[in-house]
C-alpha cells in the first residue's frame, strides 16, 4: 500500500490561494520578493503579505511553502536571508531552494527545506547526497516512472532520512506546463533577451512560432502546424495509480502564473483522482470526466511526460490555450445585500443576458461558477444589460469591491 500523496497546489495571487484552498489543496506554494522562478510571470506576493498567506492557509489545515528557487549571486544573500529569516519567524512550512546557499542557510536556521526540480535530481546517490540539507526533494522531470520507483525503494532500502529524522520524500510535478530544457533550465531566454529564465523572467521564446533557414542557399521553411519547442502540458490524471504505486509523496501542480478557475480545477481534479485510487474506484468513466473538466481551463493539450519512458515530447500547435472553455471579463463587484443574499455589480465591458454562464472569482470566496436566471439592470427586471449598467442578481456567496464577474464562452468564441 502506497502513501495518501500531498496534492501541492499553486498560488500566485490570494485569488489563486483561495481557490487552491477552496479546491482541496493539502499544501501551497507561492513566491514573495523576485528570487524566485515565476518572478516575471506571476503576480507575487511581497514580504509583508507572509501573515495573511500563513494565517489564511493554516486556518484551512493547509501548508505554506515558500518557493526561492532561482539561481543566487552574491548580491542576492542579504535578501535571500532576509526572506528566509522572515519565514521562519512567520511559521512557514518549508521552503522549496535550488542554490546551495539557500539550502545551508535554511539549514542553519531550522528552517524545512525542499530541493527543487531545478537541482534535476535523477539518482539516488545525488539524494543521499542532498538528504544533509533536504527533507523533500523534487524528482527531475524527465525521469519514467520506472526510475521514480527505483529510487523510492532504495530510499527505504538504505534507511535515507533528511534533517527531520524522517524518511525521504519524493516530489513529482503532475500536471501543467512542462519547458523544453532539463528540468527547466534554460539559456534561450537569456541569450535573446538578457533575461534569465533561471532567475525567474522567462520570456518565453519557446512558445513561439519559427522559421529555419538553409544556411547554404538562403531558403527559408516555416515549421508547419507545430510549435517545435513548445511541449504540450503535463497530464497524469489517467496515470496516477501507476505514479502512486510509484512511491511519491508529493504531488506538484504547476501553474503559479495560471488564473484561480485553473487552480480550483485542477486541485480538485486530482485530489479527487488520488481519493479514487485510495477507495478502488479509479475507472475510466471517471478518468474521462476529470479530463474533460481539465480541458476547460487553460491549457496547450495534454501528455503523459516522460512518466512512461518517451524519449521525445508532444509539441503545441497553437500559440495560446486550446482550453474548450474561456472566461471573457465583463463586470466588477460593487457591494452585496447579506440579508437579500445579492450580488450588485457594474458591467464594465461586453453585456450579459439571462441564461449566460458567468464564473465570480475573488480574494475572498475563491471561484464560483453559475447560470444567471434572475436579472436586475439598474433597480429594474430585464433580461439583459450593457455596458455601463448596474446589476444586481441572486448569489449565495459575499461580494466584494475588488471581486471579477467573467461570462463563460466556447473556446472557439474567444
Amino acid at each position: 500500500m502506497f502513501p495518501i500523496p500531498t496534492i501541492l497546489a499553486p498560488a500566485g495571487s490570494f485569488e489563486a490561494l483561495t481557490a487552491a484552498i477552496q479546491g482541496g489543496a493539502d499544501a501551497v506554494y507561492f513566491g514573495i520578493e523576485q528570487l524566485n522562478m515565476r518572478a516575471r510571470a506571476a503576480n507575487n506576493f511581497s514580504t509583508e503579505d507572509l501573515d495573511k498567506i500563513v494565517a489564511q492557509c493554516h486556518q484551512a489545515g493547509v501548508k505554506a511553502y515558500l518557493t526561492l528557487n532561482t539561481v543566487l549571486y552574491d548580491h542576492d544573500m542579504q535578501l535571500m536571508r532576509r526572506i528566509m529569516d522572515r519565514a521562519k519567524k512567520k511559521h512557514i512550512d518549508a521552503v522549496i531552494v535550488s542554490d546551495h546557499a539557500a539550502m545551508m542557510y535554511g539549514k542553519s536556521i531550522g528552517l524545512s527545506v525542499h530541493a527543487s526540480t531545478q537541482l534535476n535530481i535523477s539518482n539516488i546517490e545525488t539524494v543521499e547526497f542532498f538528504a544533509a540539507f533536504a527533507d523533500v526533494m523534487v524528482l527531475a522531470r524527465e525521469l519514467n516512472l520506472k526510475q521514480v520507483a527505483d529510487i523510492s525503494r532504495e530510499i527505504k532500502r538504505r534507511k535515507i532520512k533528511g534533517p527531520s529524522g524522517e524518511l525521504i520524500k519524493l516530489e513529482i510535478f503532475a500536471h501543467g506546463a512542462l519547458c523544453m530544457a532539463i528540468s527547466g533550465k534554460c539559456h534561450l531566454s537569456l541569450h535573446t533577451q538578457y533575461a534569465s529564465a533561471n532567475r525567474g523572467a522567462c520570456v518565453q521564446n519557446c512558445r513561439r512560432q519559427y522559421i529555419v533557414t538553409d544556411k547554404e542557399d538562403g531558403h527559408e521553411f516555416e515549421i508547419d502546424n507545430e510549435y517545435i519547442m513548445s511541449a504540450k502540458d503535463l497530464c497524469t490524471i489517467d496515470l496516477l495509480d501507476q505514479v502512486l504505486a510509484a512511491g511519491v509523496s508529493v504531488l506538484k501542480i504547476e501553474g503559479r502564473g495560471r488564473s484561480a478557475d485553473y487552480v480550483v480545477t485542477t486541485t480538485r481534479c486530482y485530489k479527487e483522482a488520488v481519493q479514487a485510487v485510495i477507495d478502488k474506484s479509479y475507472t475510466p468513466e471517471k478518468i474521462s470526466t476529470w479530463r474533460h473538466e481539465l480541458s476547460k481551463v487553460y491549457n496547450r493539450g495534454f501528455w503523459e511526460g516522460y512518466y512512461l519512458g518517451r524519449k521525445l515530447g508532444e509539441w503545441s500547435n497553437q500559440p495560446r490555450s486550446v482550453a474548450l472553455e474561456k472566461k471573457v471579463y465583463v463586470a466588477r463587484g460593487s457591494r452585496y445585500y447579506p440579508k437579500l443574499k445579492v450580488g450588485e455589480f457594474l458591467l464594465e465591458t461586453g453585456k450579459l443576458k439571462t441564461g449566460d454562464t458567468v464564473m465570480l472569482i475573488g480574494k475572498g470566496e475563491g471561484v464560483h461558477q453559475f447560470t444567471l436566471s434572475d436579472l436586475r439592470v439598474n433597480g429594474i427586471e430585464a433580461s439583459e444589460a450593457m455596458k455601463g449598467d448596474k446589476i444586481t442578481f441572486p448569489l449565495d456567496v459575499r461580494v466584494r469591491e475588488d471581486d471579477k464577474l467573467y461570462k463563460i464562452v466556447a473556446g472557439s468564441e474567444a
